[in-house]
């Protein structure tokens, strides 16, 4: 594995063949991603921390979802990659619709994880309310962490996987408290892409007790995806919204058959 520092963002860079990029949500980081790597063997992995996360925390000013795309994109410039399948998860799956929807021959395919277009208005003054309390500092993403614990985490995650809990744990509280917080503005201004000018196969992929992507919303998404070349959806049981963590074997065997299926795309 080889990390690149891409102008203040870390960048992990493993593997060989076709690329598929990988881009995490909030709270995450690039380590989102290492339950999924069996699935995406013989292909070269590149893992982004999005500005402001992970080991890209000192990025400076205001997040945004356009800063995201912009900043990706001068990542694969950097590293030389014109066309990849795109990955993304929760946050990470609005900067991916950006992407493929105006970049539609950069893309080769999209799987979504816990996906959303855009936070309904309810979130969106949440979000807002949780950058307050993430500057706080520790004691401030400690109520955090509790709370989406219990929220974001399906109850038998809760009862039979306390690893993945403690990932999820471990993933918020190393968040740097006022960059997690420009995170949360971030997403509170979030605005749709153009999904119905995606034109790469899409597969989106949520749990049954998935809060910020319920079945009911992620099946409306796909029915926009109207030029998509192919869309399938995943319901996985028993699951919150941390679908790679929550639930990795599942995850690895739907994006192992979709990159299998559109690997000539």
């Amino acid at each position: 594995m080889t990390l690149h520092l891409i102008d203040r963002i870390a960048v992990d860079d493993e593997g060989d063949g076709p690329v598929v990029v990988c881009v995490h949500g909030l709270g995450g980081s690039s380590n989102t991603w290492t339950p999924l790597l069996p699935a995406m063997a013989r292909h070269r992995v590149i893992r982004i921390d999005l500005p402001g996360s992970g080991r890209s925390q000192r990025v400076e000013g205001a997040l945004s979802i356009e800063g995201y795309v912009d900043a990706i994109l001068r990542v694969c410039e950097r590293l030389n990659v014109a066309r990849a399948h795109w990955v993304g998860h929760s946050l990470g799956t609005i900067v991916v619709q950006h992407i493929a929807a105006a970049n539609p021959k950069a893309v080769a395919s999209v799987a979504l994880f816990g996906p959303l277009i855009a936070p309904p208005d309810a979130a969106r003054t949440a979000m807002k309310a949780r950058a307050t309390k993430a500057r706080e500092g520790v004691a401030g993403m400690h109520e955090i962490t509790t709370g989406l614990l219990n929220a974001a985490v399906s109850a038998d995650t809760r009862a039979r996987l306390p690893v993945a809990v403690a990932f999820v744990r471990e993933s918020l509280m190393r968040q740097d408290g006022d960059a997690y917080a420009r995170s949360c503005e971030a997403l509170a201004g979030a605005q749709a892409a153009a999904v119905e000018k995606i034109e790469a196969p899409v597969l989106l992929v949520t749990g049954d007790e998935d809060g910020v992507a319920p079945p009911q919303s992620v099946r409306a998404f796909a029915e926009r995806l109207h030029g998509a070349k192919s869309t399938k959806v995943v319901v996985l049981p028993r699951c919150g919204h941390w679908t790679p963590i929550e639930r990795p074997e599942e995850c690895q065997r739907e994006l192992r058959e979709f990159l299998a299926a559109n690997a000539r795309s």
